[in-house]
């Protein structure tokens, strides 16, 4: 599934898919990606600003460099997922599980991370939300 048929996947009555797929610099700002099945997907350097990944499954997920400005990702699975260098600022991470994911040099502020599971986990040069 490439950028836009993901962008398109709710309107055209089907779950966003996009498994293992090659994403890298996709353009998916304000995508409503809900409950996406997005595992191991690569998105290095997309633009994500201000989409829907709530619930999303991005278990494994390359997010280098990604910008997630204002994205809510409440309630994803980010699981082994790599955010290094991500664009964080203002997104929602309520309930969001980190175990294993690696947030070195993400930007965080403003990031709510209330409830996010194994967050204190995850590396970070972010100790604290």
């Amino acid at each position: 599934m490439n950028a836009t048929e993901l962008r398109n996947a709710w309107a055209n009555g089907t779950r966003p898919n996009a498994v293992q797929e090659d994403l890298t610099g996709a353009e998916l700002s304000g995508a409503d990606l809900t409950g996406a099945y997005l595992w191991g997907a690569n998105f290095t350097g997309a633009n994500l600003t201000g989409a829907d990944l709530s619930g999303a499954y991005l278990f494994g997920a390359e997010l280098s460099g990604a910008d997630l400005t204002g994205a809510d990702l409440s309630r994803a699975d980010l699981r082994d997922a790599e955010l290094s260098g991500a664009d964080l600022t203002s997104a929602n991470l309520t309930g969001a599980r980190l175990r294993g994911a690696r947030l070195t040099g993400a930007e965080l502020s403003g990031a709510d991370l209330t409830g996010a599971i194994n967050y204190k986990e995850a590396v970070t040069s972010h100790p604290t939300a």
